[in-house]
């Protein structure tokens, strides 16, 4: 991972002058001061694919709590550090450094950890010739997925300021950024069931399927009421937020980016489920065929609608991309077709209920409506979702908290 990590850093290395001078339009005044932040984020790729690897090895012995005793403060300090830098100074290049240098930390913090959890770290570092090739088998194909998947998320800000202007790029990318991070509900959540699921499919396929299905229960009953507010009152936050222009011009690419952010969460459970089964060969080639069909949509949508349409294009990839991630899974799994057929028809009610809560413009109205789908939803919930035992827990939990 740190050779990979290398070649990787040379390779961002190599083609940031042809990024920030041809392809970004970046200003005149502004190209050095870029160019040097894209040389210190190029630094930090073998820091960031070393670090994950640090990570998975505590992941892999379940110690969830020291992953996020430093994955905590990183997330904090991702967001607070350029906060600190700003009285400072108003050049990009210190507040990347900050960024770079908290990951440096966070890869000594973790590296300290495995150290601690695998005592013999401290003695031992050799490679098993008998591991290279299924290593290389199986990282090869997380790899592809992980230089494509990324590619497609990010390729859409990057033909926005080339097509467009630096200015909608903006208008693109903050709604973006702020509905982006519900997905670490279900990136934390993953974390902890990726090596759930990797144990369940080898000994006991029946509970491999049941940790499934209650976990894409989990992820749509923490994600869908946070995902419904956000598509009713999108405009009303970002008036209140950013400005009635800046409304005007981003709530739509709220509303759909906020819809296909919940898909992209249910998806990262099949997703999960894949690789844990050591088939990161079938999301690497799913993400292979999806790459130049997406490149094709978000030109065509681009030219034609803005930032609107660059919108609908990465919602469409999400939604195919969701949709075949299940069914492989599913397959995986030996789920029977009817409750594959049960689980796209509650995904069309959900799909149908977030997009009429998105059309609805009368602020009482959208009230009205919220409260009446959240009412449903409590009512689904408590006694269609929730198992017997997880109503049982709940009732204690609530019991505690009164007591309390």
């Amino acid at each position: 991972m740190a050779v990979l990590g290398v070649l990787g850093a040379v390779v961002v290395a190599v083609i940031s002058p042809w990024l920030v001078a041809d392809v970004l339009n970046i200003p005149l005044e502004l190209q050095s001061e870029t160019l040097v932040a894209f040389y210190l984020l190029a630094a930090s790729v073998p820091i960031v694919i070393s670090t994950t690897g640090l990570r998975g090895i505590l992941e892999a012995h379940q110690r969830f709590g020291l992953v996020n005793a430093v994955r905590l403060p990183l997330g904090l300090f991702t967001f607070l550090g350029p906060v600190v830098v700003l009285p400072f100074s108003n050049s990009l290049v210190p507040v990347v450094a900050v960024l770079v240098s908290a990951r440096l930390v966070s890869w000594f913090a973790y590296m300290s950890l495995c150290v601690h959890v695998e005592p013999d770290l401290r003695h031992t570092a050799s490679i098993n010739r008998e591991m290279v090739r299924p290593l290389i088998s199986f990282g090869g194909w997380m790899t592809v997925s992980n230089i494509v998947s990324p590619l497609m998320v990010y390729l859409d800000r990057f033909l926005i300021g080339a097509v467009l202007s630096m200015a909608a790029v903006s208008y693109y990318a903050t709604p973006y950024e702020v509905v982006t991070r519900l997905l670490i509900i279900p990136g934390a959540l993953m974390g902890v069931m990726f090596p759930a699921f990797a144990a369940a499919l080898v000994y006991d396929r029946n509970r491999a399927a049941h940790l499934y299905g209650r976990t894409v229960n989990y992820i749509f009953l923490a994600l869908f009421p946070i995902v419904l507010i956000i598509v009713t009152f999108a405009y009303e936050g970002l008036d209140l937020w950013l400005g009635s222009d800046f409304a005007n011009n981003s709530y739509l690419v709220l509303q759909l980016l906020a819809i296909g952010v919940f898909l992209n969460s249910l998806a990262n459970v099949p997703f999960g489920l894949i690789q844990s089964a050591g088939r990161p060969d079938l999301t690497a080639k799913l993400h292979i065929v999806e790459l130049p069909f997406y490149l094709l949509i978000l030109w065509w949508l681009l030219n034609a609608y803005g930032i609107v349409g660059v919108a609908i294009a990465w919602v469409l990839r999400v939604a195919v991309d969701t949709i075949i991630l299940f069914i492989l899974a599913n397959r995986l799994l030996f789920i029977a077709p009817p409750y594959a057929l049960r689980t796209l028809l509650t995904a069309g009610i959900v799909l149908f209920s977030l997009a009429l809560g998105a059309v609805i413009h009368e602020v009482t109205i959208k009230w009205l409506f919220l409260l009446l789908m959240l009412l449903i939803f409590s009512v689904i919930t408590w006694f269609v979702i929730l198992t017997t035992q997880e109503k049982c827990i709940m009732r204690n939990h609530f019991k505690a908290v009164l007591s309390s």
